[in-house]
């Protein structure tokens, strides 16, 4: 059967042109990279709740997919909660797959044709991205000693190669070209200079303090990313300041502890992240429920502030300013993006991965029980660690998509005004599933690395915090996680879909 060309086949085609010195890392590093994203595709169809998986069984020392149309994929045991490359083929029937693109194609399931190919794209562009950085950096050499980490945020963040530790999508970026992937992607390296699009200030939407430097006398200068500008403006910019991205890509450090996220059109692993005009009119009010939330919490999380926003009234052309989170730390101290912490070096004993997890759920179920539930993936939650590599607190950025609680604020005395209906809800599913799905099944989870040391960090953990409902959930119930893959291969739906994994607590 004739094949169009491969996703890895086109990237390598463009990269001998624009930067031919990759070539050969490239190549080495597309094995890890297919089994990286054949990994975390066992995961979703080990788990979650595809129409056309008709039955899972344990057989031998693997697993057994009975298909609905009588076809069985058979692959090794699936760990939920394991982040290593530990799937290097998967057979659907009597043939081996080591190919993610290759597996769905063949495949041929509903909706499946479009997700072959970003998986195709993820994989070519995961090899990319670990071509750029040798495995020491980011992988955390044993030994790297504190002395030699990253002096800035944005050099914390472009350690970050491989994406989302669990979305077989982890490092899709379609509509982006290979020469437009080693200039704003992170862990490239590069400088980033942004434009700055004039609006005149009756037609724009200003929350916040938006800077002089930021305003040409009756006009407001909108920070644009330049693919943005590009692609989706389609129109001429003058130059603004140089900045480095971040992992999440449309997100830059600029000069003066102060990151810019910028509105990106671009569908990056599973959604399109423009900026909404109502995030915008949100943003203020959203801030200051931030630093009240904080102060409820006994110095143990920052909450950045969002100094301003601006939007010239559309999702493509706006833009919020944050203060740095390592404006949290004093001397000596040092802030990681908890999707860092398995470059820092550290030894994730069994002791410290206990410290890291009764941090983190203190802080996450103290803010439940107030009324708030963080999307603490490890993107947005960082952790402040001591010279010596302990957990002290933690911080978190962007609040625009955490769920509050109503009732449970007006318990606690807690002001709610300006919040947005979206973000609001009594229903402790939805506050459990915002929480538990990004802290346990994410940031917590990815830290650990493995069913069995999720596991016992927890059983540490667990004990020392007060015995509420959402412990008891925690404790007792299913872990509730976003349905990555149906998600992807459900055209038509929007929002979040769920699924549930085995609880870490009892995971064997």
């Amino acid at each position: 059967m004739h094949r169009p060309p491969s996703a890895a086949a086109e990237v390598a085609e463009e990269l001998a042109a624009v930067r031919p010195a990759l070539i050969a890392r490239f190549a080495a590093e597309r094995p890890g990279a297919r089994a990286a994203v054949l990994s975390r595709l066992w995961r979703a169809l080990a788990f979650e709740p595809l129409p056309w998986i008709e039955g899972r069984e344990r057989s031998g020392d693997g697993l057994v997919l009975r298909l609905r149309d009588g076809r069985r994929l058979s692959g090794p045991p699936a760990d939920p909660y394991r982040t290593d490359a530990y799937v290097p083929v998967v057979r659907l029937d009597e043939v081996a797959y080591d190919d993610p693109e290759r597996l769905l194609t063949d495949l041929a399931v509903p909706h499946s044709a479009s997700f072959a190919a970003e998986l195709g794209h993820s994989a070519a562009s995961l090899a990319l991205s670990r071509a750029a950085q040798p495995r020491a950096a980011r992988e955390g050499a044993p030994g790297n000693h504190p002395d030699e980490w990253p002096d800035s945020g944005w050099g914390w963040e472009r350690r970050v190669v491989d994406g989302h530790p669990y979305h077989p999508g982890c490092r899709a970026r379609p509509g982006f070209s290979v020469a437009e992937q080693l200039a704003y992607g992170p862990e490239h390296g590069p400088v980033v200079e942004l434009g700055l699009v004039p609006v005149p200030a009756a037609e724009c939407l200003v929350t916040g303090v938006w800077p002089g430097e930021l305003r040409d006398g009756a006009r407001v200068l909108v920070p644009v990313h330049p693919w943005q500008a590009a692609h989706v403006l389609k129109q001429s910019y003058a130059t603004g300041p140089a900045a480095r991205p971040l992992m999440s890509l449309r997100t830059l450090a600029v000069p003066g502890s102060v990151h810019v996220k910028t509105a990106l059109s671009a569908r990056l692993t599973s959604s399109v992240r423009d900026i909404s005009v109502a995030s915008i009119a949100a943003s203020a009010d959203l801030s200051s429920f931030g630093e009240r939330l904080a102060a409820r919490l006994d110095g143990l999380l920052h909450v950045t502030r969002t100094l301003g926003a601006a939007t010239a009234h559309s999702p493509d052309l706006a833009a919020v300013l944050r203060e740095a989170p390592e404006v949290y730390a004093s001397g000596g101290e040092h802030v990681v993006p908890v999707a860092a912490l398995a470059t820092t070096g550290l030894p994730r004993s069994a002791a410290w991965l206990a410290g890291f997890a009764r941090l983190a759920l203190t802080v996450g179920l103290r803010a439940l029980e107030l009324g708030v539930a963080l999307e603490a993936h490890g993107q947005n939650l960082l952790v402040v660690l001591s010279a010596a590599g302990d957990p002290l607190r933690l911080v978190y950025r962007d609040l625009a998509d955490i769920r509050v609680s109503p009732a449970r604020l007006a318990r606690h005395g807690i002001a709610a005004h300006g919040l947005p209906a979206r973000v609001r809800t009594d229903e402790p599913l939805a506050l459990r599933r915002k929480l538990f799905g990004s802290l346990v099944g994410g940031a917590l989870a990815a830290t650990a690395g493995s069913g069995p040391a999720l596991r016992a960090a927890l059983a540490a953990a667990v004990p020392e915090l007060p015995r509420t409902e959402d412990v008891v959930a925690l404790c007792e119930e299913p872990l509730p996680v976003k349905a990555l893959t149906v998600m992807r291969t459900s055209p038509g739906i929007a929002g979040d879909l769920w699924t549930e994994l085995p609880n870490p607590l009892r995971w064997r």
